[in-house]
Parts: C-alpha cells; structure tokens; sequence
C-alpha cells in the first residue's frame, strides 16, 4: 500500500486489460514522454508478454479496480554488476499527489531489499523537470548527459542519467 486509498504492487496476468485501459487513456499524457507503441502493445497479450519479460520487474499503481500508472525495474542484471534501470509513469488525472514519488521509492526498496541490487538508474528528457524532481526526492543524482539517448514522440532525444546506489555491501559470492 502506498497509503489508504492507492496501492503499488507486481502486475500479474489478472491486471492486464486494466493496464491496457490506463496507456489507452493516457496515450495523449505519455506521448512526449514515451517511446511509440505497437498495435500489440495495448492488447492484453501485449502487456501480458511484457510482465513475462526476462530482467523485468513491472508494478502497477492502483485505485482501487484502476490502474493510475505503472512502476517497472528493467534491464536486472545480478552477479559483480548488480544493477537495473527504472521507469514510471502516473495517470495525468493522478499528477502532484506524489504518487511517482511514492512509487519509485517502492520499487527501491524492491530492488534493494528483494533482489538485492546495488546500484539503480533512471533517465528522463532534459526538459522533464517533474521526473528530474521525483528522482531527486529519491535520493538520486545526475551524473550524466546522454545526446541523443532515446526515441521518443518521433525523434531522438537528450537524456540526462541519474543513479541511486542502494548499499555497498559485495555482491553474493557464485
């Protein structure tokens, strides 16, 4: 729970004609903030396959039945490296409740305290200063300029990189 009324949990197979209704109805919110999707991507197959997907940790907002936005951990890789890139995104009708907040910091805490991970990343487009505030409410710092980093809303675009490092404890021994 992040707190009375909205919770932040793993999606599974059961959530996902919920999660195609928020991108649907949030497709015009996401759109200067998201890659372009595939047809596929809002199906229920679609996002089924993307919760399947390996290195992945997909989480959802919810009110109540409704999804408002989605939590994710990509790109885990254990051994020496320990680390995984995060991303979130909450419903435009949800925005300054400090929901992304309280969501990247559930996914954190996952990442730390679950798998074990060392070391954290997010990026965002270098005019999104909403995201820039949220990662910095979570600890994390700037530690990078990437031109031309991602494809977003039809063209490669400027990322700032962040970082959060979980703990300094060595990784398991293999």
């Amino acid at each position: 729970m992040i707190d009375e009324k909205f919770e932040i949990r793993p999606a599974t197979p059961d959530d996902a004609a919920a999660l195609v209704a928020a991108h649907l109805r949030n497709k015009e919110h996401l759109r200067s903030t998201d890659p372009a999707r595939s047809d596929a991507f809002y199906t229920v197959e679609g996002q089924i396959a993307r919760m399947n997907e390996h290195g992945t940790a997909r989480w959802i907002i919810t009110d109540g039945d409704k999804v408002i936005g989605r939590a994710d951990l990509s790109g885990i890789v254990l051994g020496p490296f320990r680390t995984a890139c995060l991303g979130y995104w909450v419903d435009g009708e949800y925005l300054g409740r400090g929901l992304a907040v309280k969501a990247a910091e559930a996914m954190l805490a996952h990442a730390k305290d679950d798998l074990g991970l060392h070391r954290v990343e997010a990026s965002t487009l270098t005019d999104n200063e909403a995201s820039q505030r949220v990662l910095t409410k979570c600890g994390f710092e700037k530690i990078g300029f990437a031109p031309t980093y991602l494809h977003i809303n039809g063209a490669w675009r400027d990322h700032f990189i962040f970082q959060r490092i979980l703990h300094d404890d060595p990784p398991p021994l293999s």
